[in-house]
C-alpha cells in the first residue's frame, strides 16, 4: 500500500532517482563548506549562508570532554568553559559577556556552550552588519582556545555559579538519569566522569589542577572553528580565522603532547536490573536501554541503515501510542528512540510512563510487543505510514534547502569534526532518501528488534515514588515473555481499519462578503458569508510553511465558579476522545505523509486555535479546523477513565515535587487565592462532570462568527481561497449566537496583590538540599499611553536580569542564572481600563544564602529606582531588542503582529491603524528611552518604593526533626525547655523504636 501524496511538477518530484551501489562511498570533504587545517592544526568550516540576515553563527569545538578528568579533576572540563566567559587574556572580568550583550548577541545558562563527557562546544551568534563585529567575535573564539586565564581569584568567581548548577540537576530527574547512566556504563570510565562533576571537586580544586587540565588537552590538533553566516564572500573569513587562530599553540611546559585515548564501554550479554526508589519522582516509569557499538557512517549501505533504524522507532512508536488509548492501557506513554551516548557506543532507548504500582504491566507490554515484531514483523501499511511521514519531511527540508539557519548548517559541521558525520547537503540527502525509502521493506525494519533483545547489553529499570517492585520481579518479565515467544503464542499485531476521508461529506462553501487589501503590510482582510473574519499574508521567509491562528473573545472566567473545575477540563478529556471527529490513534494513519498540526486553547478571556502545515497540506489543516467546529464530542466511559488515571497520576506527581509546593504557594500569595489559579487536587476529580466539560469545549468551537483568523506563509491566494472558503467559509453559522462577547463586556479575573510586604519560606523535605527564589512586584499599568507602558514593562524585565546578573553571578559568584518576566495578562482585554499583572524575579542558590541574595536583588532594583541605570546599560538592552526583533522577522512575528494589531484596545475595524500604531510605540519608547526616562518608567511602573510591596518566596529544604525541636526549646524559657528537652527525648526515642520495629 502506498500513502505517498501527489507530487506537484518541479521542486522535489524533479528530483532524479540515483543509481546506488551500497557501498559507494559518501564523501569526507564537508558539503557547501571551504574546509582545511591550519599549519597548527586547527581545522575550520567556512560557508556563507543568508539566514538570518547580517549574521553569523559561530563556534569553537574541542574534541575534550569530562571522560579525559583524573579522579582529583571530576568537574574541571565543565569549569575550563565556565572560566572561558570570566576571564581570558585579553578579557576580564566578565567583559566577553559584556562585548556579547553590548552588540545584542544574547549570554545565558546553557546557550553559548556546553560540556559532554567526549567534547566542549563554545557557540556564538553574533550580529556583522559592522566590519569589525565578525573579527571581534573570532577574536573570542581565538582567546577560548589557548588563552583562558585560570587564577585562583577567577576561579572563586565562578564556583557558586558552578556550585548551584550542580545543585539545581540534583532534583528527581537528575538523580534517576545519573542512575540509569551509572548502570549502562558500568565497567568503563564513562560511568564515573559526568560532566558536572562532583561537588568536592568544584568546591576545593585548585587552579593549579584546572590549569594543567587546560594546558594539557586544549591544543589545537583538537579543535575546530566553525564560521557560517551571512558572508559576503567567504575568503576573508578565513583570512579572519587564520590571523586569529593560526599563532595558537598550546603552552606545555615542554610535556610531550597528549593524545586522546579511547575509553572502551564493556558489552554484557546478562541484562542489568534497578529498581529505583524515588520520592520525588514524577511518576511511575520504565525504562529498557540496549547498548551497541557506534559503527562507521562512511557507505550508501550506513545511511541506509541509519534511514532503516530512523523507521523502525517510528513503527514502534505508533504502535505504543495505539496501545497508550486503548481501554486499561498498560501505560500513559511510551517512546523509542537511538542516541549516540558516547564515542563507543549508541543505545536503543525505550521509556514508558505508567501509573503506579504499574511498572510491571508496563514492562511486559513494552517487551512483548518488541517480540511481536521479531515473531510477526510490521505490516506493509505500517511501514508504508511510516514511509509517507519520512518523505513527507524530507520533502519539506528539501524545500527549504535555501532557507535553512545558519545554527543548523554549524552544528552539521562540528559534527563531522567531532563525530566524523558526513555533510553531504540537503539536495543529495534528498535524493538519496527518495531513492532509499521506496527499497525498504517491512521486513528489513521488523529485523531491528533484534537490537533490543536483553542480551543486547541490556539495562531495564523501574522507577516508582516508592520501590514495589524487585530485580526478581523485572527478571521472572524478562522470562515469562521469552517464553511467550520462544513458543509464538504472542498473535500478530491487530490492525484497525481506517477512513480513507477527514471530512466524509464536503460543506458547501461560503462567499466573501466583503475585501480590504493593506499593500503598507501585504495583507488581504476577507468577511466571510458565515461572518468569519480572515486575514492573510503571503510571505516567503519558508517555502513550506504555512502558519495560522484563529481567536474569539469570552473564555474561563464567564464560567460561574461552580462549574470552573469541569470547564477547565473540557480541553483534556475531548482531546482524549477526538476533537477533529475521529480517535486520536485513527488520525495519526490518516496524517501519513501531510505536514499538518492544528491544536487549540481554552484560556481565561479568549478561546484559540493554531496551525502550522506546508503549503500542499492547507487542504487538510482547513479540514481540520471545519471538523473543530462541527464535531460534537461525546464523553465515553473508557475515555474519561483514562484522562482521570492520567490527571490522578500528574497530580500526584506534582504534590510529590517540592517545587510544584513553592509555585503553588507563589500564586495563592500573588493572586489572592483566586479560584482560578488554584491547583486541582485529587478530591477535586470527583467533582468533574465529564459531559459538561465536553459540552461547554464543543460551545467554544461552534460559532464561526465570533472568531477573526489570521493566516502567514507561502500562500497562493489562486490555490488557498478556494479552500478557505470551502472549509472556513463552509462552517455552518449557528441559528443563535454561540459565546457571543464584547470585548469590554468580560468578567475580569478574581484575585488580589497583597498591600505590602510578604516574606516567607515553603520548606519541603527534599532528599537533597534545593532552594529556589521569586520576588514578585505588582504591575498596574495606567494613562492614555498604556501600550508605551507595555513596551517599557519589557525594557524593564531586560534591564533588571542583566543588572540581577552582574551583582548575583559576576560580583558574588551565587548564582547560576537568573531570570525577570513580566505577566500582563491579569486584566481582561478591554479597551478601557488599566494593565494588570506582575514583575518576578527569579533564580536558584544556596539555601543558606537566599535571604541574603532576596536583599542584594531588592537593592540593586532600589539603586536603579534612586540612582537610574547607566547609560551602557540602556545602550546595551537598546541593541538587544533590536538584535531580536531583527532575528524575529519570520512567520511567527508576521502572525503575531497581525494577531496584536486585531486585539490591540485601539483596533476598531480599522487594522491599517492598529498595525501603524504597533510600530509607533515601539519607535516611541526606543526614540526616548536613556537613563532618565528609565529611571522614571522603574519609578512609574514598579511600587515606589520597591521595598514596600513586594512578595519573596523561597523553597528551603524542610529541617530536620531534632533541629526542629531545638529551635523551639530555645525559644522557651529555662524551666519550659527543660521539661520540653525531656518530652522531646522521649519523642525521638520512640521513633527510633518505632523504625527498628518496622525495619525487623
Amino acid at each position: 500500500m502506498e500513502l505517498l501524496p501527489p507530487q506537484p511538477s518541479g521542486g522535489f518530484k524533479s528530483l532524479k532517482l540515483l543509481h546506488l551501489q551500497l557501498q559507494d562511498p559518501l564523501s569526507d570533504q564537508p558539503y557547501g563548506a571551504e574546509y582545511g587545517v591550519l599549519r597548527n592544526g586547527i581545522h575550520y568550516y567556512v560557508r556563507s549562508n543568508a539566514k538570518p540576515h547580517h549574521r553569523a553563527a559561530l563556534a569553537l569545538g574541542v574534541k575534550v570532554g569530562s571522560v579525559l578528568e583524573e579522579e582529583e579533576e571530576r568537574g574541571v572540563a565543565h569549569i575550563v568553559e565556565h572560566l572561558a566567559f570570566s576571564a581570558t587574556r585579553r578579557y576580564t572580568n566578565h567583559d566577553i559577556i559584556k562585548f556579547l550583550e553590548s552588540i545584542g548577541a544574547e549570554f545565558g545558562a546553557c546557550q553559548n556552550a556546553s560540556t559532554s563527557p567526549d567534547e566542549t562546544i563554545y557557540e556564538l551568534l553574533v550580529p556583522i552588519d559592522k566590519p569589525e563585529l565578525l573579527s571581534q567575535a573570532i577574536s573570542v573564539l581565538a582567546e577560548f582556545s589557548t588563552e583562558i586565564r585560570v587564577s585562583e581569584e577567577d576561579l572563586e568567581k565562578e564556583r557558586g555559579a558552578v556550585l548551584e548548577e550542580y545543585r539545581g540537576g540534583r532534583n528527581a530527574l537528575g538523580r534517576m538519569q545519573e542512575a540509569h547512566w551509572t548502570l549502562m556504563m558500568k565497567g568503563s570510565r564513562y560511568a564515573e566522569r559526568q560532566p558536572i562533576g562532583l561537588e568536592k571537586v568544584i568546591r576545593t580544586v585548585s587552579a593549579k589542577y584546572v590549569k594543567d587540565f587546560y594546558r594539557r588537552w586544549y591544543r589545537p590538533e583538537h579543535m575546530a572553528v566553525v564560521a557560517v553566516g551571512d558572508f559576503v564572500d567567504t575568503k576573508s573569513v578565513v583570512d579572519l580565522i587564520r590571523s586569529h587562530f593560526e599563532d595558537k599553540y598550546a603552552d606545555l611546559n615542554g610535556q610531550v603532547p597528549a593524545t586522546i585515548p579511547v575509553y572502551p564501554v564493556p558489552s554484557h550479554d546478562e541484562p542489568r536490573f534497578s529498581c529505583f526508589g524515588e520520592a520525588e519522582a514524577g511518576g511511575s516509569a520504565v525504562v529498557v536501554s540496549c547498548k551497541l557499538p557506534v559503527t562507521s557512517f562512511k557507505t550508501i549501505a550506513d545511511y541506509r541503515f541509519s534511514i532503516v533504524e530512523g523507521m523502525f522507532h517510528n513503527a514502534l512508536n505508533q504502535r505504543f501510542f495505539k496501545i497508550s488509548r486503548q481501554k486499561d492501557p498498560p501505560f500513559f506513554s511510551c517512546s523509542s528512540a537511538g542516541d549516540n551516548l558516547v564515542h563507543p557506543v549508541k543505545a536503543y532507548l525505550l521509556s514508558a510512563s505508567c501509573k503506579e504500582k504499574g511498572t510491571l504491566q508496563a514492562l511486559e507490554s513494552v517487551l512483548t510487543e518488541i517480540a511481536r515484531v521479531r515473531l510477526h514483523g510490521f505490516s506493509d501499511r505500517e511501514i508504508a505510514v511510516v514511509r509517507a511521514f519520512l518523505m513527507a519531511d524530507i520533502e519539506s527540508a528539501y524545500l527549504e534547502k535555501d532557507q535553512m539557519q545558519s545554527t543548523s548548517l554549524r552544528d552539521e559541521y562540528l559534527q563531522h569534526f567531532l563525530r566524523g558525520e558526513p555533510v553531504v547537503g540537503i539536495e543529495y540527502e534528498a535524493q538519496l532518501q527518495k531513492t532509499l525509502l521506496p527499497q525498504i521493506t517491512a521486513s528489513e525494519v521488523s529485523k531491528v528488534a533484534e537490537n533490543y533483545r536483553t542480551t543486547c547489553s541490556c539495562v531495564i529499570k523501574t522507577v516508582e515514588p516508592r520501590a514495589r517492585v524487585t530485580p526478581e520481579d523485572l527478571k521472572a518479565i524478562v522470562s515469562k515473555v521469552q517464553s511467550l515467544e520462544e513458543a509464538k503464542l504472542i498473535p500478530p499485531w491487530d490492525e484497525e481499519q481506517i477512513p480513507e476521508e477527514i471530512v466524509d461529506n464536503k460543506p458547501t462553501a461560503g462567499h466573501i462578503v466583503s475585501q480590504s487589501d493593506f499593500p503598507e503590510f501585504g495583507a488581504t482582510e476577507l468577511l466571510l458569508s458565515n461572518g468569519m473574519r480572515i486575514c492573510y499574508k503571503c510571505t516567503d521567509f519558508l517555502d513550506d510553511q504555512v502558519l495560522f491562528s484563529g481567536f474569539s473573545y469570552g473564555g474561563l472566567s464567564e464560567v460561574a465558579e461552580s462549574d470552573f473545575l469541569s470547564c477547565s477540563m473540557g480541553s483534556t478529556i475531548a482531546g482524549e476522545i477526538g476533537v477533529f471527529g475521529h480517535r486520536p490513534s485513527m488520525l495519526l494513519d490518516m496524517l501519513a505523509g501531510k505536514r499538518a498540526e492544528v491544536g487549540m486553547k481554552v484560556g481565561a478571556y479568549m478561546r484559540t486555535f493554531s496551525g502550522d502545515c506546508s503549503p500542499s497540506d492547507l487542504e487538510t489543516a482547513l479540514q481540520l479546523v471545519y471538523q473543530l467546529f462541527v464535531t460534537n464530542v461525546v464523553p465515553g466511559r473508557e475515555e474519561v477513565k483514562l484522562v482521570m488515571q492520567m490527571t490522578k497520576e500528574a497530580i500526584l506527581a506534582q504534590e510529590r515535587d517540592p517545587f510544584t509546593a513553592f509555585a503553588n504557594r507563589v500564586r495563592e500569595l500573588n493572586y489572592g487565592d483566586s479560584y482560578y489559579f488554584k491547583p486541582v487536587t485529587v478530591k477535586e476529580l470527583k467533582k468533574i462532570d465529564p459531559k459538561k466539560a465536553c459540552q461547554y469545549f464543543d460551545s467554544c468551537f461552534k460559532d464561526p462568527s465570533t472568531f477573526t483568523v489570521a493566516i502567514v506563509g507561502n500562500v497562493d491566494p489562486e490555490t488557498a481561497l478556494p479552500l478557505i472558503l470551502l472549509y472556513l467559509g463552509g462552517i455552518p453559522r449557528p441559528t443563535e449566537p454561540v459565546m457571543y462577547y464584547q470585548r469590554d463586556e468580560l468578567k475580569g479575573l478574581p484575585f488580589t496583590f497583597p498591600a505590602g510586604v510578604v516574606r516567607q519560606e515553603v520548606r519541603k523535605q527534599m532528599i537533597e538540599a534545593q532552594c529556589s527564589v521569586q520576588i514578585t512586584f505588582p504591575v498596574e499599568l495606567k494613562g492614555p499611553n498604556v501600550m508605551e507602558e507595555v513596551h517599557l514593562t519589557g525594557f524593564i524585565c531586560k534591564l533588571l536580569e542583566t543588572r540581577i546578573m552582574q551583582v548575583l553571578r559576576f560580583k558574588h559568584g551565587q548564582v547560576y542564572s537568573a531570570a525577570v518576566t513580566a505577566f500582563l495578562g491579569g486584566s481582561k482585554p478591554s479597551r478601557v481600563g488599566n494593565v494588570r499583572g506582575d514583575i518576578a524575579i527569579s533564580f536558584s542558590c544556596d539555601p543558606e544564602s537566599s535571604w541574603k541574595l532576596v536583599d542584594f536583588a531588592l537593592d540593586e532594583v532600589t539603586a536603579l529606582q534612586e540612582g537610574g541605570p547607566k547609560s551602557e546599560d540602556v545602550a546595551t538592552i537598546l541593541e538587544l531588542e533590536k538584535r531580536t526583533f531583527e532575528n524575529g522577522q519570520q512567520n511567527s512575528f508576521w502572525l503575531d503582529r497581525l494577531l496584536r494589531a486585531y486585539q490591540s484596545r485601539f483596533y476598531t475595524g480599522d487594522l491599517s491603524e492598529s498595525f501603524q500604531l504597533q510600530d509607533e510605540w515601539r519607535n516611541s519608547v526606543r526614540s526616548i528611552l536613556t537613563a532618565e526616562t528609565m529611571q522614571d518608567a522603574l519609578q512609574r511602573i514598579l511600587p515606589l518604593p520597591c521595598k514596600h510591596q513586594y512578595t519573596s518566596v523561597i523553597l528551603m529544604p524542610q529541617l530536620p526533626l531534632l533541629h526542629q525541636l531545638l529551635a523551639v526549646i530555645s525559644a522557651l524559657d529555662q524551666n519550659q525547655g527543660k521539661v520540653a528537652l525531656a518530652a522531646a527525648g522521649t519523642l525521638l526515642f520512640g521513633i527510633f523504636l518505632w523504625r527498628r520495629l518496622r525495619r525487623s
